[in-house]
């Protein structure tokens, strides 16, 4: 049965996915260095309110971690779009992208992704050795991210069948209210069945909940991947300010996780 471990190592605390048979990790915010009250203390993000060297020190502490050079590591500007890139060796580096999404077959590449309540996902298709990695904001999610990942993989050799996909800690519906206009778009993006399914009335408030894990799970399974090979996290981060930088629970004043993974 797929589950989410929760690991301390060298005093860095992450959960890994029972599912992803590689190096990988979410990150929580507890292991780094930033001494600011709301990037405390393991901010991956610049522009949050820490110093480069700050945040370059904490990409160290959580890739040494993992065991994961941090020289291999690729990251975006993300944007809540749905643009996935297919990357090698040659484009390491940090924020070189401008997009949401990564996937590779290359060995000691790896593809890191920001969140603070949006939706981490990381991928791996264990027989023909493709990963990948998306930030499914709730734009990107309602766009399809997720399975637009999952397509780029097998351009690369994957096979749905084979992908393990995991959703790892973002904010759940327990926490995410939304708005009338959010339905409608999301409505409009998938279908108003889709809607109904995900975003459910909040009492006669006119609010809703939303459920960006429901929804990223149900586009993967249309996309082929089974059930049995989606592994979801329960942990909300905005129940838990104390473990995960949560924007939400913060009003945007806080730090930034990743979520990264390495053939």
């Amino acid at each position: 049965m797929n589950h989410f471990n929760l690991i301390n190592q060298n005093n860095v605390t992450f959960h890994t996915a029972s599912n992803i048979a590689l190096r990988h990790g979410f990150s929580t915010r507890i292991g780094g260095i930033s001494s600011l009250a709301h990037t405390a203390s393991m901010n991956l993000a610049f522009g949050r309110g820490d110093d480069e060297q700050i945040v370059l020190k904490n990409m160290h502490i959580f890739c040494s971690a993992l065991s994961i050079q941090p020289e291999t590591v690729i990251s975006a500007k993300q944007i809540h779009s749905t643009l996935v890139y297919e990357v090698g060796a040659s484009d390491t580096g940090l924020c070189r992208f401008e997009g949401d999404g990564f996937v590779t077959k290359e060995k000691d590449v790896a593809l890191l992704i920001k969140i603070a309540d949006c939706v981490p996902i990381l991928f791996h298709d264990p027989i023909n050795h493709v990963i990948g990695a998306c930030h499914a904001g709730w734009r990107g999610t309602a766009a399809g991210i997720a399975p637009m990942t999952a397509a780029h993989m097998c351009r690369l050799g994957a096979k749905p069948e084979n992908i393990q996909a995991a959703i790892g800690p973002c904010i759940h519906s327990c926490c995410y209210e939304v708005s009338r206009d959010f339905k409608d778009t999301v409505a409009n993006l998938q279908s108003p069945a889709f809607a109904d399914q995900f975003i459910r009335p909040l009492g006669a408030s006119g609010k809703y909940h939303a459920d960006l894990c429901g929804m990223n799970q149900s586009l993967l399974m249309e996309a082929g991947i089974s059930l049995q090979n989606i592994n979801l996290c329960p942990a909300c981060t905005c129940c838990k300010p104390d473990l995960y930088f949560s924007h939400r629970a913060t009003s945007g004043v806080r730090g930034t996780m990743a979520a990264i993974i390495s053939l």
